[in-house]
């Protein structure tokens, strides 16, 4: 996946990054997501936190809601997005079990329906793990274009450290940047945990 030419806007080649990157995960098959959302479950062994802003995976996302068990299992106090109308910042509220979802805004995503927080309540969270469609390797992170993240991500404290969750084949060396994108500071895979991006504060 290399789509790159510096003659076009950044947003153009967002676009076509988005497109590469959605074609590649249609071909993955059932079998497949299954094997790396338990590895990316065994790799989050390697965070220590007491709370974690995490998501709802939905489609061919990496990851699965059982996740969200094992943090809370492990005693991790695990806030969820809901996504609010128009251009606003992502509200949160904190996940308890499965049976809590339900559907969002969009149909296809699933929310909590506890009582919400207000999005400065990602200031609370040690980390966040960020949806992502792919990240380059000095933590540029390409999103699905709404910008919900990127406006959300400011209110989080100086502390809180951003991991975007990806398959292996998608950190890329480098991705286009615009002045408002929040850079990750690391990447959970499957393959290879978490780790660290280059130009980014440590995990």
């Amino acid at each position: 996946m290399k789509p790159t030419d510096n003659d076009n806007p950044p947003a153009s080649v967002k676009a076509a990054w988005r497109k590469r990157v959605d074609a590649a995960r249609a071909e993955i098959t059932r079998e497949q997501r299954d094997a790396e959302a338990a590895a990316l479950t065994r790799g989050l062994a390697e965070l220590s936190a007491s709370t974690v802003c995490a998501y709802v995976p939905f489609g061919t996302e990496p990851g699965s809601a059982q996740l969200l068990d094992v943090l809370r299992h492990r005693g991790v106090r695990v806030l969820l997005p809901v996504v609010p109308t128009g251009h606003s910042p992502l509200d949160w509220a904190e996940y308890s079990d499965a049976a809590s979802l339900r559907p969002g805004r969009y149909a296809f995503l699933l929310e909590p329906t506890g009582p919400r927080l207000g999005p400065h309540a990602v200031a609370e969270a040690d980390i966040v793990l960020v949806p992502a469609l792919a990240v380059d390797r000095v933590g540029v992170r390409l999103g699905r274009g709404a910008g919900h993240y990127d406006r959300s991500l400011v209110l989080a404290s100086r502390h809180t450290r951003f991991v975007a969750v990806i398959r292996d084949t998608e950190l890329v060396d480098r991705l286009p940047a615009e002045p408002h994108d929040v850079r990750m500071h690391a990447a959970l895979t499957p393959g290879r945990g978490v780790f660290s991006l280059a130009e980014s504060a440590q995990v």
